[in-house]
């Protein structure tokens, strides 16, 4: 009865056990690759990614964008200032919640 028990726990840890080891091993997997040398497709992907950052907020927007982007988001714009009201469509719209007034009935 005892030994059976001391199985069933054994193999219980023995489970909880392997869990975390295979976690943590495809974690240090993961940690390991990063410090290797990338795949060079993904080095030119993550290239021109940072080339594309680095152009976009030198020129304040897009970048490579013609007067021709510019004239169809502004049509754009109009459109859906017109489908939707007034206000500046390019900002996230703010909320604001207020905490509801509950009242207390007395007993």
């Amino acid at each position: 009865m005892i030994l059976r028990q001391i199985l069933r726990l054994s193999s219980l840890f023995h489970s909880a056990v392997s869990v975390h080891v295979r976690r943590n091993l495809g974690l240090s997997a993961i940690v390991f690759n990063k410090t290797k040398e990338l795949d060079p497709v993904q080095k030119l992907f993550l290239d021109k990614i940072r080339e594309y950052n680095t152009k976009s907020k030198q020129a304040g927007g897009p970048a490579d964008a013609g007067p021709d982007f510019q004239k169809d988001m502004n049509e754009s714009l109009a459109r859906l200032q017109r489908a939707y009201g007034e206000g500046d469509l390019t900002k996230f719209p703010e909320f604001k919640f207020e905490e509801p007034k509950f009242e207390e009935t007395p007993k």
